[in-house]
């Protein structure tokens, strides 16, 4: 049987999810005139064609060299690509794969003619992309020329008048507050804490801070509009004074990450929990008599006086035991073979338990065993409506079953390989402190005297409820240590 996968993309402009629909339904109609079996799809939305940076596409082109399907299905081959030469380039890999790329829509006989067809269509395609986005990009630049609203989300503090944006008085004057208020000094939690006790909401809930900070840094509320290289002062007016925002911008670009001390760098914040009552642990500073600044990490729990009595811990010794840990185990081969070994067992335990591939082959037996019987009792001369249409259903069930089967072996076949887990945990070691606590462990236990660490599961497949993985067991500085993967 000839197996497909189908791939269906919109642009942003104008199209939405139905465009989706009716791709998918025009290729599958076709799959079923020309009986091929649908694997599976991929789907872009809101992504140009003009280019190949769309992950769904770059995954099938990769999946593709796995040779399980035949053709790749679109409605169009503009759907494919807009860009001519991509077109050449991917379409040679898929050939090279054993895959042929099909148009549900545009049908190129498989001919001499149908090449010099086939790329008049891709040329055209490319020819209607780049006159659409010329249009577009001289209808804008000339919407923004006069001073009107090119469309899109428009910030708090305005709203549209005849095609123009002009200041809403009422929202305007809040974000003034905000800028004074931040000039001056005040804090982005207590400039909410302030607003919220006002009554002054952002749809209905209080401020975020995130909302609070973009309103700080946009420029637009000084006057200034900019579309690349192009600045427009005749687009947004002027809500804050420029002294003030300059005044604030010069605090914003101050406080930016990059530039606080590292020692306020918090590796292990929001991956601690306390093992005692379940609360986050969280970031804790103190001042010695001395005047020195102290680091813990504290349990939230005992800090809202919950009845927990975990004891707190030094930040630097927390956190150098972690990665120490985790550095030198993941270092040893014999901890990595383990780590492969156990997940991969994992993994083929998933798919034989939660496979209904397993369930689709008993019924499958069930059946042929029925039509056997059925065609017993014809051979013996029992042949009535009753005989002749059980053994209709049957074989139609063993069609059906054939093309399940199919499809549920194809999803199996997805698997994470040990090079693949290996090389995962590999290039987490190569990662500076931060990010290869970002990138492998996903919760940190603690107890005053152990400590459980569970690292992230590379695999695809996990049992619904499982601890999962034992990695290493052992004691560092007085603590008890487990390693996990989940």
């Amino acid at each position: 049987m000839k197996t497909a996968v189908i791939y269906a993309r919109y642009s942003s402009d104008s199209q939405t999810e139905q465009s989706i629909e009716g791709q998918l339904r025009v290729c599958e109609d076709y799959a079923r005139t020309h009986d091929i079996l649908i694997l599976d799809t991929y789907i872009d939305r809101a992504m140009t064609g003009t280019n190949d940076l769309r992950p769904n596409f770059q995954r099938m082109i990769k999946d593709s060299s796995k040779r399980e399907w035949n053709y790749v299905l679109v409605y169009k081959l503009d759907r494919f690509s807009r860009d001519k030469y991509a077109t050449a380039i991917h379409k040679k890999t898929l050939k090279d794969n054993g895959v042929k790329l099909i148009s549900a829509t545009e049908h190129i006989p498989d001919t001499p003619e149908g090449i010099i067809f086939e790329s008049m269509l891709e040329g055209y395609a490319e020819y209607y992309s780049a006159e659409l986005s010329q249009k577009v990009r001289r209808g804008m630049n000339e919407t923004r020329q006069k001073g009107n609203f090119t469309g899109g989300f428009l910030i708090y503090g305005y709203k549209i008048e005849n095609k123009k944006v002009v200041i809403d008085e009422e929202t305007a004057e809040v974000v003034r507050y905000i800028f004074e208020q931040y000039s001056l000094g005040v804090y982005v939690k207590d400039i909410i804490a302030n607003l919220t006790a006002r009554e002054i909401l952002n749809r209905g809930k209080p401020f975020a801070r995130n909302t609070v900070y973009n309103i700080l840094k946009n420029e637009k509320y000084s006057g200034i509009y900019r579309h690349g290289d192009e600045v427009f002062e005749n687009m947004y007016p002027q809500i804050v004074p420029q002294e003030i925002f300059d005044r604030v911008r010069s605090k914003i670009n101050a406080n930016k990450y990059g530039k606080r001390s590292v020692e306020v760098v918090y590796l292990l914040r929001h991956k601690l929990k306390c093992g005692y009552c379940g609360q986050p642990i969280s970031a804790e500073c103190g001042t010695s008599k001395t005047g020195a600044k102290k680091r813990y990490y504290k349990c939230f729990g005992r800090k809202n006086h919950n009845g927990c009595r975990k004891s707190m811990m030094r930040k630097d010794q927390l956190e150098s035991l972690v990665v120490s840990t985790i550095i030198d185990e993941l270092s040893k081969p014999r901890t990595l073979d383990q780590i492969v070994a156990g997940l991969l067992e994992e993994q083929e335990r998933y798919i034989k338990e939660h496979s209904m591939l397993n369930v689709l082959l008993r019924e499958q037996r069930q059946v042929e065993t029925s039509v056997e019987n059925v065609m017993a009792a014809i051979e013996r001369g029992v042949i009535t409506n009753t005989t002749t249409k059980r053994l209709k259903d049957l074989e139609a069930r063993q069609e059906e079953l054939e093309r399940q089967i199919i499809i549920e072996k194809s999803k199996n076949a997805v698997r994470v390989s040990a090079e693949e887990i290996k090389m995962y945990y590999k290039e987490a070691l190569a990662l500076e402190a931060q990010m290869l606590i970002n990138y492998i462990v996903k919760e940190i236990v603690m107890y005053d005297d152990k400590i459980e660490i569970f690292f992230n599961k590379p695999t695809r497949n996990s049992p619904d409820e499982s601890r999962g993985c034992f990695v290493y067991k052992g004691r560092k500085e007085n603590f008890d240590i487990e390693i996990w993967i989940v």
